[in-house]
Order: C-alpha cells, then structure tokens, then sequence
C-alpha cells in the first residue's frame, strides 16, 4: 500500500487532482483509514494513474475519460479508438500537432505487452560528495532550466566540476504539483567556494537509491517512475527521500528531446 503522497509523486499527479479522482469516481484508493480519512493505493494503481494522465495530455475531458474507459476496456479496443483521433489529429492545422503526438506516444506504449520491462532498475549507492546547490520555488517543471542558469551566472561558470559531476535535481514538495514547485539542483564539484546570493556549497551524504535510464523527453519519464516503483515494492524495500533525476545527456548538451538521457534515482531503505 502507498500513501497518498509518495502515490502523488511517482504518478506525478497531485494530490488535489487525485482527491477529484476519488470524488468523480474515476479513480478511488484502494483503502481508506476509518479513523483518519487517509487514502492508501495499490501499485497496480499506477497503471491506471498513469492511463488517465496521458488521456488528460491528449485533450480529454475527465468525464469522457470515464466514457473512454468503460467503453474501451481492453488495448485493443482503445487502439482502435486512438488510431480514429490520431487521423483527425492530423488532418487539423498546426497547433494540434503536439496533441498527436501524445497519441503516437499512447500507441506506442499500448503496442508493448509490459512497457515497464524495458527498464533496467538496479540498486547503487550516489557517493558522498560536496556540491553547489540552489534551491528555489519555481511557478513550473519546465522552469528548472532557470535555476541552471543562475547557478552558472552566480558562479561566474568558474566551478570546477568533479569526475563524475552528478548533475541532480530534487523536488522537495512530497507530492507532484502544478504550480510553485520546491526545485534544488546540485552539481559535484572540486575545491571549495564562498557562498553566493543564492547559491550554497555543502557536504551531501552518500544515497542509496534504486535507478534506471530512461532516453526521451521529460514528460515520458513517468513509465520510469513506474518500474522503479514496481522494483522497490518487489525487492522489500521502502522509501527514503525524495526523488533524484540525474541529467546524463540534458538541453544544455543537446537540444534535441530524443537525445536527452536521465537517470530516475529513488532513494530507499530496507523494510
């Protein structure tokens, strides 16, 4: 069972928009304390979270995803169903063309008997490292690029990078949200340095996480959350932090989507 919270997190739906869920039907906990009102869900719920939220990116409505769903209750049928929008995606004018994509992205998964299998989770240990760090709200996910970028203004791209450098982020609100997001991002470097306005250089302790890889755009990388999820439930172990990306290939190395490499890390614990 998975509260709430760390559900919110590795479905990247917030808890606000589950609640909705909840109260339309559509997607109800798998327990609720008596007691307390929490609301617990299954891991098989993460596959049903995350149906929802790529039918939410194509442009559906929450009441006709209900319609969806308990119309086409099988991948076949919902194949079908998305290969009939995605030719009238196409023929529509340009501004549409994001949304087909998202369908292609659809099919693709629904083709694959367990997308989650391509994924390689292994567990490891991020060293103990010093790094610079800089912390702020940002109004959006999109936006941790600023932060890379004040980092290297503050710092006057005068840091001397280690070997490997790590260069992480960590959300630290405790649940995925759609505005006003505590973002940090730290890179391992050599030396020391005086902190700047907004950047603080410090000792992090080593982390053991259970990671995989995953190529493509961010948006994509809730099918990674997803095996790691399934991994930590399988190999008894819990969770212990929030979640780390680590930027392999990112934008400011290539900026082409298809070519960005990130590692999902989940820090994690023995039950």
């Amino acid at each position: 069972m998975i509260k709430i919270g760390i559900f919110s997190q590795l479905s990247r739906v917030s808890i606000r928009m589950l609640r909705h869920y909840d109260d339309l039907g559509l997607l109800k906990p798998d327990a609720v304390d008596s007691s307390t009102g929490y609301r617990y869900y299954s891991f098989d719920q993460l596959y049903e979270a995350n149906r929802i939220r790529a039918l939410r990116d194509m442009g559906f409505g929450l009441s006709a995803i209900a319609e969806i769903l308990k119309q086409y209750q099988n991948s076949e049928a919902l194949e079908t169903f998305l290969l009939s929008e995605l030719e009238k995606t196409i023929r529509q004018e340009q501004e549409a063309r994001t949304r087909a994509k998202l369908i292609n992205t659809a099919l693709k998964g629904l083709r694959e008997d367990d997308c989650s299998m391509q994924y390689n989770v292994t567990l490891k240990t991020i060293p103990e490292r010093y790094v610079a760090s800089l912390r702020k709200i940002v109004p959006t996910y999109d936006a941790e690029g600023d932060l890379w970028n004040q980092m290297a203004e503050e710092t006057d791209h005068a840091l001397q990078l280690s070997d490997p450098c790590y260069p992480i982020s960590v959300y630290h609100d405790g649940e995925y949200k759609e505005k006003d997001i505590d973002a940090e991002i730290q890179v391992a470097v050599e030396g020391t340095y005086e902190d700047t306005d907004n950047v603080v250089f410090k000792t992090v302790e080593a982390t053991k996480v259970a990671s995989t890889v995953y190529k493509g755009s961010y948006d994509q990388s809730y099918v990674a959350h997803e095996a790691v999820a399934n991994w930590v439930e399988e190999n008894g172990y819990d969770y212990d932090g929030p979640m780390i990306n680590i930027y392999h290939v990112s934008p400011g190395h290539d900026p082409n989507p298809e070519n960005w490499v990130t590692e999902v890390c989940c820090p994690i614990k023995k039950k």
